[in-house]
């Protein structure tokens, strides 16, 4: 299949950082999470590869070469999200989101049905997300909370708050620190450096939408799917989002944490076939 490196004009002329390869098959568009950016999705567009789908990555504002918004209210990421579909040709798309792209996925679900073929969520973030009408309480663990403290300590160095972070996301909080090495490792280190460097103003871009309020409202096929490693206190999170969906039961990823794609990109393959085929 044909890769291709281009830039898609946004709304305000800002140039979005978009990889596509291109296939004959159906349009599959990757929404990276907020401690990546479109390299995590590497190893799956190649998995799929035999697939022959048209498979489009990019990076939100603030992440990889996209550059951050000067003003961040003057943007939405689902709007952005419109402009890379409009840009490429695709008139809908199977979205496939994790983390803070599961939570742009849902977005667009809901404001631009007529554009979504279907949402694959792992590990997804929901807009408007509470525990205020549940029956649980986030609540961090042990191993969480001290990581998640030094990632986001801006006093720390930042080799010290990536370790903590690729520990977090990559690893598994539970797990031992370096569960994955090896190019993945590497390439989260990248990714989470150049975050970092641009320090984009965080909730930039939101579309103002209460999707956890609304989840039941999603009209799309919605697969949801989660690392049984991720952190514990948000696993009940996902749980609910797939009981408010009610598109029949969720997939529990084996020995895998927050970022199944890059460490395990077979995995988020054979879920977007999945998909695909339903």
């Amino acid at each position: 299949m044909d890769t291709q490196q281009l830039t898609v004009p946004a709304g305000d002329g800002t140039e979005i950082a978009v990889t596509r390869r291109r296939g004959a098959g159906q349009p599959v568009v990757l929404l990276h999470a907020g401690v990546a950016d479109r390299r995590a999705w590497a190893g799956v567009t190649a998995s799929l590869d035999a697939d022959d789908l048209d498979i489009v990555a990019y990076d939100r504002r603030g992440y990889g070469a996209t550059p951050a918004a000067d003003d961040p209210s003057a943007f939405t990421h689902v709007d952005d999200l419109l402009a890379v579909l409009d840009g490429v040709g695709f008139g809908e798309a199977l979205l496939v989101g994790n983390s803070m792209g599961g939570a742009l996925a849902l977005d667009a679900a809901l404001l631009h049905p007529s554009r979504i073929a279907g949402i694959v969520l792992i590990g997804a973030g929901v807009s408007g997300m509470t525990d205020e009408d549940t029956p649980f309480d986030w609540e961090l663990d042990a191993a969480s909370a001290p990581l998640i403290e030094r990632a986001e300590d801006p006093t720390a160095d930042t080799e010290s708050r990536i370790a903590a972070l690729a520990h977090l996301w990559l690893d598994g909080p539970a797990a031992p620190e370096g569960r994955v090495g090896g190019a993945a490792r590497e390439m989260f280190e990248a990714m989470n450096r150049r975050i970092l460097e641009v320090g984009a103003v965080e909730g930039a871009g939101d579309a103002g939408v209460d999707a956890w309020a609304r989840l039941g409202e999603v009209s799309v096929p919605a697969l949801c799917a989660w690392g049984d490693l991720d952190i514990p206190a948000d696993l009940p999170f996902y749980e609910e989002t797939a009981r408010r969906l009610g598109q029949g039961p969720a997939r529990v990823l084996a020995g895998v944490a927050h970022l199944p794609g890059l460490e395990q990109p077979e995995i988020v393959a054979e879920l977007v076939r999945s998909a695909l085929r339903g």
